[in-house]
């Protein structure tokens, strides 16, 4: 028997409910039909969702349709709890969208059409109420094709002409079938269907179960029964309670199976499942195993939370709706708060649109929520769980902030036995698209351990601000470099440094305040659009008239939360309740009025303790504090944008690539008088020292002897790679490919310059691996050993052989460079291999073209003398 996941989503008062009522009556689930004004709905469970009449938690019913096993889940309507309905859609296989066909399409209808777009959810649409006066399907038709797709067409219809014809408008396969037949195949309809090219649409009434049937028969006929991989993969959407305090996991199985006594892992956490259920409304069934493509829930694991991938389902990303509104909770006297916050936590498992926070300075807890409708159920549940009366402050808009330029931000942690430096870039990201992480960092600079150390404590924590204390969005932040000791480093030195780079680096940005912004639609008789317009303008938003009819008319637009939160209560009393105002978050923009708001948070980044914008540094035995603005001056590791600016300047006209810093001959002879000569005491001190030059490079006069010896080039092969761009861009994608690329470059190189090259590689990660050599048409490869890098190999050979050879060694390493020059060899940056190379192709070019010279044949060079004399005279009399 085939599965399906289908979720049943709408915009509240859609009838959504009632359409559920009626799939489970007509499939043979129920008995008889609920209703929710008798609040005796089959999927309604919670007394809250009873006493309201509207639904508040996600829930499952199980029926079937001949050979098809559907899993329906019903999610809220109401604005409010739509991260419910959110961290639903991941687990959905197609979706059924309910629109009112007395109220067509609503402002929070083309906000669930977005997200189901951003899902790539397939979607059946049923326009409900058609019984009602006012529905005209013609003009529904008309409005669902200009507001959300094109590819909307009636299914309802008889397969006439006119349904074939709009079908093949929608893809150009049918299109050539059409064209060819008359008529287009079922499959070819269905493969439409679930690649959100056409999205069928049926009429009816719910209630009197009017087209509900049809809308059965047509979703078993069009839909694509899903496979899955034999391989385990699970993705949990919710987590709940029972009656008994259990706390139940929510999960689709995405591959595989599972059961009882199965242990659990997203490797953070490991744990056993104890009990499989397979809800349908209030009841569920106890399993032992389930297979891919069914939704359960299991009792067992204590720290699962929604989102979260397991097996090979990967975790999913932040929902796009957030909370906008933020709440004091106000506990009764002679209640702890540190004691009621884990209480709280739990309901936070549970309603993911919920985020408290612990204000540690006001020592007070807030509660982040979608929308006012939110507090009563909130009250509620608190009420009924713990027995606990709270009550809410007037509430605040929860800003955030961003930056408008690439900066660098470095943070240095430094006391006593610790150390640990970060640089990490910040760069303005697109509007909604949050917080975004990466790692450009050199291997040589830090290892793939601390790199994933850093990101992770990246990913952690919600970063402030520095304008107000809000949390950071709309930006990506790039581990570009670092550094580590070898003895002192600890895995939480990394994570104080990169928190103050973050801090360093906004406190260096030019921060931009941001506040949310609703998307409305108001419908309000014709006479008072002038009224409404400039009230729209005097709070801030922007509108347009999108239709009218003489009588009514629509605007659309956009305005700050802020500003509209109690605009309903005015738009009924000026309009005499005629007017409706339909709002759906829009995203976060620029904040209207953002010195105001600045200045009454009176926020002062410099003096929040727990996220410090300094940096801490050590000398002479004890670690001292630098403030942000001075982090640079002091940092150990050079700055990435001051390289790359300065990369470009020097070469204009070549790629810019960032390498390591070359070291000068004159910093070569501070570091070896102060080391190599350090230990000589009173006996030495009159002798002159040499300069590194003279030491350790031979004088001009033995040239001739140099040059009789064998030329070798060695090159630090990853290191070439990471610092020449082109190879470094190939390997982000395929590190083998890049390998080979320099092979073949150095293998040309050789036939031109004539000398032994060997490229070294990295193997000492390879457990167990061998040190190998091998030959690559005319150049030698060496893999290191496991424990044995490629710069020990580098610089044990140049010592073996410095007196044997000529050796050349090529890299941008900054140590390796001045332990090569100490052991006599010369060197070569990544910068200097890659100009000689090109040097040497263009002067092989140039040699060939001396060489070839220009030879052109003509014709007059091929005739006889006598031809040539008959030319002449031709040629003399012509001039006569």
């Amino acid at each position: 028997m085939g599965k399906l996941v289908i979720g049943i989503i709408a915009h509240v008062d859609a009838g959504k409910t009632t359409l559920s009522e009626s799939l489970l009556y007509l499939s043979g689930k129920i008995g008889r039909l609920g209703r929710v004004d008798n609040k005796d709905a089959y999927l309604d469970t919670y007394d809250l969702e009873r006493a309201r009449g509207i639904t508040i938690f996600s829930k499952q019913a199980m029926f079937e349709i001949g050979e098809t096993q559907i899993t329906l889940l019903d999610t809220p309507g109401h604005v409010d709890f739509s991260a419910e309905m959110e961290r639903t859609l991941q687990v959905l296989d197609y979706a059924i969208l309910v629109i009112s066909g007395a109220d067509g399409v609503q402002g929070h209808t083309k906000t669930l059409w977005r997200l189901l777009h951003t899902y790539r959810i397939p979607v059946f649409l049923f326009i409900n109420k058609m019984d009602q006066i006012g529905a005209d399907k013609d003009k529904l038709m008309k409005e669902l094709k200009n507001q959300l797709d094109d590819g909307c067409i009636e299914f309802g219809q008889v397969q006439t002409d006119d349904f074939y014809e709009q079908l093949a408008m929608c893809e150009e396969i049918m299109m050539e079938t059409f064209l060819a037949t008359g008529h287009i195949e079922t499959s070819q309809i269905k493969r439409a269907v679930t690649g959100r090219k056409v999205f069928p649409c049926f009429f009816g009434s719910a209630l009197k179960l009017e087209g509900v049937e049809q809308f059965m028969q047509g979703i078993v006929k069009y839909v694509m029964i899903p496979s899955y991989p034999d391989q385990f993969g699970a993705k949990i959407f919710k987590v709940a309670r029972d009656e008994q305090g259990n706390r139940l996991t929510y999960m689709k199985l995405t591959g595989g199976r599972l059961k009882v006594k199965d242990v659990l892992t997203n490797s953070i956490w490991k744990e056993k499942v104890n009990q499989i259920r397979i809800y349908s409304g209030q009841k569920f069934e106890a399993v032992n195993e389930i297979e891919a493509g069914s939704v359960c829930s299991v009792t067992g694991l204590s720290q699962a939370r929604p989102g979260e991938g397991l097996g090979i389902e990967e975790a999913s990303d932040t929902p796009v709706l957030e909370p906008v509104l933020s709440y004091q909770i106000i506990l009764p006297q002679g209640c702890d708060p540190r004691v009621m916050l884990p209480k709280l936590r739990q309901i936070e498992e549970e309603e993911p649109e919920l985020h408290i926070v612990w204000d540690e300075q006001l020592q007070e807890i807030q509660a982040q929520i979608m929308g006012e409708v939110q507090i009563e159920i909130l009250q509620s549940l608190i009420q009924s769980r713990f027995g606990v009366d709270v009550a809410f402050d007037a509430g605040r808009i929860v800003y955030k902030e961003t930056i408008a330029n690439v900066v660098e931000g470095v943070g240095h942690f430094e006391p006593l036995r610790h150390y640990a430096e970060v640089h990490l870039i910040l760069t303005p990201g697109e509007p909604g698209s949050g917080l975004q992480f990466g790692a450009e960092c050199s291997e040589d600079s830090l290892s793939k351990s601390w790199q994933r150390l850093i990101l992770s404590h990246l990913e952690e924590k919600a970063h402030k601000g520095v304008l107000t204390g809000s949390a950071i969005t709309d930006m990506k932040i790039t581990l570009v470099s670092g550094r580590a000791h070898n003895k002192h480093t600890d895995g939480g030195d990394f994570r104080e440094a990169t928190y103050r780079a973050v801090r360093q680096g906004l406190k260096e940005a030019k921060s931009i305040l941001l506040e949310p912004y609703c998307a409305f639609q108001l419908e309000l008789p014709g006479k008072m659009v002038g009224r409404a317009m400039t009230d729209i303008e005097k709070m801030h938003g922007s509108c347009e008239i999108s239709q009218t009819n003489g009588e009514m008319a629509v605007l659309v637009g956009s305005a700050p939360v802020v500003t509209m939160r109690n605009y309903q209560k005015e738009v009924m009393a000026y309009t005499k309740g005629l007017g409706r105002l339909f709002c759906s978050l829009k995203g976060y923009e620029p904040c209207h009025n953002a010195e105001e708001v600045i200045e009454n948070t009176g926020y002062d980044s410099e003096r929040d303790l727990a996220n410090p914008t300094g940096s801490v540094f050590c000398a002479h035995g004890s670690g001292f504090l630098v403030e942000w603005d001075a982090v640079k001056d002091y940092m150990h590791v050079e700055s990435y944008l001051q390289q790359k600016d300065s990369s470009i300047e020097t070469a204009p006209n070549q790629a810019s690539y960032t390498e390591e810093r070359w070291i000068s001959l004159e910093e070569i002879d501070q570091i070896i008088n102060n080391t190599f000569y350090a230990n000589q005491g009173k006996k030495s001190a009159w002798k002159a020292r040499k300069t590194a030059r003279d030491s350790y490079y031979e004088p001009v006069t033995y040239v001739r002897e140099k040059e009789n010896k064998e030329e070798y080039l060695l090159v630090d092969g990853y290191n070439i790679i990471h610092a020449w761009p082109e190879l470094k861009e190939l390997a982000d994608d395929n590190m083998d490919g890049a390998r080979m690329k320099l092979i073949d470059t150095l293998s040309n190189y050789q036939g031109i310059r004539k000398c032994q090259i060997i490229v070294v590689f990295d193997a000492y990660r390879v457990q167990g691996h061998f040190e190998e050599a091998m030959d690559y048409h005319n150049i030698h490869l060496v893999y290191t050993r496991e424990a044995q890098t490629a710069d020990q190999y580098i610089e044990k050979f140049a010592y073996d052989n410095q007196k044997k050879y000529n050796i050349t060694v090529a890299t941008s390493d900054g140590l390796q460079q001045l332990i090569i020059r100490g052991a006599g060899g010369a060197l070569l940056s990544a910068r200097e291999l890659k100009v000689e190379i090109e040097g040497a192709n263009e002067r092989l070019k140039q040699e060939y073209q001396e060489v070839k010279g220009i030879d052109r044949n003509y014709l007059i060079d091929a005739l006889s003398p006598a031809a040539k004399q008959q030319m002449k005279e031709i040629v003399n009399k012509n001039d006569q």
